[in-house]
């Protein structure tokens, strides 16, 4: 995987980053950058890019084994959607547990501890790239931790 640099701090993030990033990190990083220069204060922050998901899954040779798991899926058979759901986490889990991404979050949790102290208490939200759509919405997919302290804990 490499140094590819999937760590987007929101000084750096726009509205057209929405594929690479989804639309609240890419909302976030307008407010970051519009109300830093009206000395409105904006927490900083950093996103995980979906580049870093993508290229993880691929690494690992996993998309067939996540296509055929998904295969010929029946929403109304409530057992064995869980089952699968619970089978593609794993999947997805071991597939994108690296040591590359986990030296970029550490590397941007330390940026934001020197920015803001020890141990600083931040926000964690699992996010995507087409949350809302036209024809569906994903509300309540994703998941948001409140007061992660630590590299560790980000994981």
């Amino acid at each position: 995987m490499g140094s590819s640099g999937y760590v987007r701090w929101f000084k750096d993030i726009r509205l057209e980053d929405v594929p690479l990033v989804g639309g609240k990190t890419a909302s976030l990083g307008e407010l970051y950058s519009a109300l830093s220069l009206q000395d409105i204060h904006v927490p900083n922050g950093f996103a995980l890019t979906a580049s870093a998901y993508r290229d993880a899954l691929t690494q690992a040779g996993v998309w067939d084994k996540l296509r055929e798991l998904l295969a010929g899926l029946d929403k109304r058979r409530l057992s064995d959607l869980a089952k699968r759901a619970a089978a593609a986490r794993a999947i997805v889990y071991a597939a994108t547990d690296l040591d590359d991404i986990r030296r970029q979050v550490t590397e941007g949790y330390h940026r934001l501890e020197r920015e803001y102290g020890a141990n600083v208490a931040v926000a964690v939200r699992s996010s995507a790239t087409a949350e809302d759509l036209p024809t569906a919405s994903f509300a309540g997919q994703h998941e948001s931790f409140l007061n992660i302290r630590g590299a560790r804990e980000l994981f």
